[in-house]
């Protein structure tokens, strides 16, 4: 989960986290609270990465910016571009194998919806 960093989203994303059955320690609280760049949660219903600071996304604010809406419940996500900037900045090994699939998927996303801007 891509989150901006912020004190009001800090604070409110630890009572969310804790309301959902997160055990949280107070470590992470800390740290979900002042925004560190990247959070694994594996202490609660599900698996979670919180990421306040994502490689190759310089802001919030622009990916925000860039967003798609889900159609089925208008759920916002980061556009498809932006997750490829991102797996190609970090370079991980598990990231250049999936990469094909992504952008496969970005190019049939975008051949179905021609209006949904971005940056391709």
């Amino acid at each position: 989960m891509f989150v901006d960093r912020s004190d009001a989203n800090g604070n409110a994303l630890v009572v969310a986290l804790c309301e959902l059955g997160f055990d949280l320690t107070e470590p992470q609280a800390s740290d979900i609270r002042r925004g560190k760049d990247f959070i694994q949660l594996k202490n609660g219903p599900f698996d979670l990465d919180l990421i306040f600071a994502p490689d190759g996304i310089e802001t919030f604010a622009e990916a925000w910016a860039r967003r798609v809406e889900v159609e089925v419940e208008e759920f916002p996500v980061c556009h498809p571009d932006d997750i490829i900037r991102s797996q190609l900045a970090t370079n991980r090994a598990k990231d250049r194998e999936s990469l094909p699939r992504l952008q496969s998927f970005r190019d049939y996303w975008v051949s179905r919806r021609p209006s949904a801007g971005g940056g391709t």
